[in-house]
């Protein structure tokens, strides 16, 4: 694509050196930058992209976009902008020639749930023979190739490759989880979302976005910007749910439990195996049934229904696409290998999730609760006591361990998860590795306990300061119950 033609329509402060020349590719990494290449120079919160422009330059950039007016090697395009972020939105659309504009494209944001609602849509939609594309957390997944997510909503060069990508694959669907981050940096601002669904929102990435007023803001600007033939599908159970309603200019659907919602859940029937309930929306009731268990996950659900309705998918395949058993990796992911008491993996690393999760399997199962968890560093501390608060609340005993400390020391990490911790209840104790941490719970769980390993989720990596370390939850888990089953060991019951 021509330059002149790829910066059409781009606010642009000042040009100079613009040439009519061919660009072959666009980077945010002048590492990627190869000749022909467009370099587009972000500030971001570790890294200044406008320290490597002549480095992109000597990898062969015919262009430059920058947001601070700094001197080029004289042989390269200056294309100076205002904001970066939305400029690399921008020519990224252009250059894949705006596949957005081909797909109906359904946004999904809020602090929990995303995942498990961009699967179950993603199974709705199969069943009534509409293949999709999907772009998330655990992966990236278009006409059958797998690819492996750095980011829950890539940059913006990858993002619309991937786009590009499932329009090449004659999918009509791209279903998209939607992080706060994204919003903030624009990687999605260039993308008119059929629909938008609003999850929840509670304390997660303060460190970033400063206040929970400025997370919710940031989330709210997903669904202020739709356009007036999209829909805004909200849960009004939550506070900033309704909230959001009132700021909302496009169609909306509600869904909820409690609230007057108009895809709403009754007769719920929660156990440890599956859940069963009615939802009654606005053409009749449907009968649902899922393997996904928790409350929690009949909003995931009413949310991926709402979605469907809007696509005017056949209520009979919305049951079946809920009906079929299958687990979204790390969410409540159960890990049997014939043992007498239940494992589970869950994602859960804010004190929501967590309370959510612990709650769910009380309420489900008949035996102890023995969690272990730990926090990540680097990321949000205020939450970590909060979570130490609802581990000690709602489990019967507590492993305290090391999750990703990344740059932090772990202990000084599980040092403010002690601050929440119940110490006159003492039903806790810290084992700082978490291999030892999980295989402690194992071996000294008694029939029918219930085990649950949070934190990491589908995760397959440790991260700390000086290495990233193998690391799932899951096979650690298989690893272990193998050995004992090998060794015909009997959990000890200690605690």
């Amino acid at each position: 694509m021509k330059l002149k033609e790829l910066i059409k329509g781009l606010p642009c402060k000042r040009l100079e050196n613009i040439s009519d020349c061919e660009i072959k590719g666009i980077s945010c990494n002048s590492n990627s930058i190869h000749p022909g290449y467009i370099f587009v120079a972000i500030e971001g919160a570790k890294f200044d992209g406008h320290y490597f422009l002549n480095q992109a330059i000597d990898r062969g950039a015919k262009a430059i976009i920058m947001q601070k007016d700094l001197p080029l090697k004289a042989k390269a395009a200056k294309i100076l902008v205002s904001d970066s972020q939305a400029a690399l939105a921008c020519v990224c659309a252009s250059f894949f020639a705006h596949p957005a504009k081909k797909l109906r494209t359904i946004g999904i944001t809020g602090t929990n749930g995303k995942t498990t609602v961009s699967y179950l849509i993603e199974q709705i939609l199969a069943c009534a023979g509409r293949p999709c594309g999907l772009i998330g957390t655990i992966n990236y997944r278009v006409g059958g190739k797998v690819y492996p997510a750095v980011n829950t909503t890539p940059q913006a060069d990858t993002l619309q490759s991937l786009l590009q990508e499932i329009v090449l694959a004659k999918s009509k669907y791209a279903i998209m989880e939607v992080s706060s981050h994204a919003l903030a940096q624009r990687r999605v601002e260039t993308i008119n979302f059929s629909s938008a669904i609003f999850t929840n929102l509670t304390n997660e990435h303060l460190d970033y976005h400063g206040s929970i007023a400025n997370y919710f803001a940031c989330k709210a600007s997903l669904f202020e910007k739709l356009n007036t033939h999209a829909w805004a599908i909200i849960n009004v159970d939550d506070p900033y749910g309704r909230k959001l309603l009132k700021k909302v200019k496009s169609s909306t659907l509600t869904f909820g439990i409690d609230e007057a919602a108009q895809i709403r859940a009754e007769s719920l029937k929660l156990d440890i195996e599956k859940s069963r309930f009615r939802v009654v929306t606005p053409q009749g009731k449907i009968a649902v049934e899922s393997s996904l268990i928790g409350k929690h996950n009949v909003y995931n659900i009413l949310a991926a229904i709402s979605a469907a309705l809007i696509e005017k998918v056949d209520p009979a395949h919305i049951v079946s696409g809920i009906k079929q058993n299958f687990a979204v990796p790390g969410r409540l992911e159960r890990v049997d290998c014939g043992q007498n008491f239940l494992t589970f993996v869950d994602y859960a690393h804010t004190q929501d999730a967590l309370r959510n999760t612990l709650q769910t399997l009380r309420q489900a199962g008949k035996g102890r609760i023995v969690c272990v968890f730990g926090c990540g560093g680097d990321r949000d501390k205020t939450k970590r006591p909060q979570m130490g608060r609802v581990a000690s609340e709602l489990s019967d005993f507590v492993i305290v361990t090391s999750d990703n400390p990344r740059s932090e020391d772990p202990r000084g990490i599980i040092s403010d998860v002690l601050r929440g911790m119940d110490k006159k209840a003492g039903n806790y104790k810290v084992i700082l590795d978490r291999f030892q941490a999980i295989q402690d719970a194992l071996t000294n769980a008694c029939k029918n306990d219930i085990i649950l390993i949070a934190g990491k989720g589908h995760e397959s990596e440790q991260i700390f300061a000086d290495k990233t370390t193998f690391f799932n939850d899951r096979a650690v888990i298989e690893e272990i119950l193998k050995k004992m089953a090998d060794q015909r060991c009997l959990p000890l019951g200690k605690y």
